[in-house]
């Protein structure tokens, strides 16, 4: 009997309820044209009786499912990484996607240059929200302002056990992966991005890194993340809060420009129209009460009755826009800096 030959690649895929996306993570990876490599999807004690039922009877080429009691992302990884018999790692949550040639592209990099060992590369959204992220650097002081890598990352093994593998004692869920870059980055490892969409990047209602953005989660991550890395923040202090700066500012130029397009521009012309409606429907009335009389309608009343659902169908239209300028994610993010401004500004007008 012959061994089972080792596969180059092992893509971890940690599953907590999750089941209905499962069967589209493990696909992408399937369809992948490297096909030298074996899944592992590691059951973190799901609770949810349809992801249970799928994962008692999931079979698909080169897959390999693993169970264990519930513990979280970071152990479900670590039991992944024990069972894993590939040189590179590719932690693939449950609920996103690789691109087709992902692992061709981030294997050519590991296998090109011994002196990375960790590769992302940029990715588009899909779901409740479409957008593109196009990280530029990884380096030691990027990472310590910004998580600038893939969660999936291609990742050599041996670098993953030089740091330990996942933190597992961290706070709340969900910055496990960026606390291992960091960790990989301050022990010598290099990483590097691909400029390319080579990563779907699942976005919903509920998800991990929500929480972790903008929930309860955030605050104690960050102060976990600064004191377990605290000699790292001290070293680059100047060059994180210059970044931080800088992009506090873009953001904010950005939310200024958004201010003043609905201040300037929809709401005047929402203003503008409504007067136009309410005159309108005012000599609507008029005309359909004299049309009554005479018994026979009346061009301009047809017309005006046009121009009345047209005006209605452009207030909403403009109305929704300005809704989903100030539901935007660079406004969201800048609330706090906006009513801090505007705190400061009200300052100076009483001095």
């Amino acid at each position: 009997m012959s061994a089972t030959p080792v596969p180059r690649v092992s893509v971890i895929v940690p599953c907590y309820n999750l089941g209905e996306f499962l069967d589209e993570a493990v696909s992408s990876v399937l369809a992948q044209t490297f096909q030298d490599c074996e899944i592992l999807v590691v059951d973190d004690g799901s609770t949810d009786a349809a992801t249970r039922a799928l994962i008692e009877r999931y079979e698909r080429p080169r897959t390999h499912v693993i169970r264990i009691e519930h513990a979280g992302l970071a152990a479900a990884r670590n039991a992944g990484i024990a069972a894993a018999r590939g040189e590179y790692l590719c932690a693939l949550d449950a609920d996103d996607r690789l691109a087709p040639t992902f692992l061709e592209k981030t294997v050519r990099v590991l296998d090109g240059d011994s002196s990375i060992a960790f590769v992302s590369t940029w990715l588009r959204t899909f779901g409740t929200e479409e957008w593109e992220w196009k990280p530029e650097r990884c380096d030691l002081p990027t990472l310590l302002s910004e998580n600038t890598v893939l969660t999936a990352s291609l990742v050599r093994r041996s670098a993953v056990a030089d740091v330990g593998g996942y933190d597992t004692a961290m706070p709340v869920q969900g910055d496990e992966d960026w606390d291992l870059w960091l960790r990989l980055v301050e022990r010598g490892h290099r990483g590097a991005i691909l400029r390319e969409m080579l990563f779907e990047y699942r976005r919903r209602p509920g998800s991990m890194s929500t929480i972790c953005w903008h929930g309860p989660g955030h605050l104690p991550l960050a102060k976990y993340r600064i004191t377990m890395h605290e000699d790292a923040y001290r070293a680059h202090l100047s060059d994180v809060l210059r970044r931080q700066d800088d992009e506090s500012a873009a953001l904010l130029r950005h939310n200024d420009e958004l201010e003043r397009l609905i201040g300037s521009d929809l709401e005047p012309a929402v203003a503008a129209r409504r007067e136009e409606l309410r005159q309108l429907r005012e000599r609507l009335v008029l005309r359909q009460a004299r049309d009554e009389r005479m018994d026979e309608p009346d061009r301009p009343s047809i017309a005006a009755a046009a121009r009345i659902h047209e005006l209605e169908s452009t207030l909403h239209i403009v109305a929704e826009e300005a809704a989903a300028l100030r539901n935007s994610m660079s406004w969201r993010l800048t609330a706090p800096l906006r009513d801090a401004y505007g705190w400061w500004r009200r300052q100076r007008g009483r001095a």
